[in-house]
């Protein structure tokens, strides 16, 4: 099992910044990849950023640019930065962490982290 807990999120103007961090416990030597995945009122949730154990990264459309993701040597952090937030990026904000365990691939979630963009 792993345990995520997102932070970082708030209400910034648009062209503001914010940095969400997500803090892992558990079973972090079975990641294999992490992300950020959001979910806007009345959408699906969407891929925003993903980093492979490899440090390959993968940006949705909407972030390249704007949003960099990152982890620490340790697995146990993970951030996204932020920048040029506009009100579309008005969301729940979650971690998503895709490990394998004694050959079996698993998926754990964070609760989320709301973030807000105001005109």
């Amino acid at each position: 099992q792993v345990q995520l807990v997102e932070s970082g999120g708030g209400l910034v103007q648009a062209g503001g910044s914010l940095r969400l961090s997500c803090a892992a416990s558990g079973a972090i030597f079975s990641i294999t990849s992490m992300g950020w995945y959001r979910q806007a009122p009345g959408k699906q949730r969407e891929l925003v950023a993903q980093i492979t154990r490899g440090g390959f990264t993968n940006y949705a459309d909407s972030g390249k640019g704007r949003f960099t993701i990152s982890r620490d040597d340790a697995w146990k952090t993970m951030y996204l930065q932020m920048n040029s937030l506009q009100p579309e990026d008005t969301a729940v904000y979650y971690c998503k962490v895709d490990s394998r365990i004694q050959s079996t691939p698993q998926t754990f979630w964070g609760r989320g982290t709301q973030v807000t963009v105001s005109s």
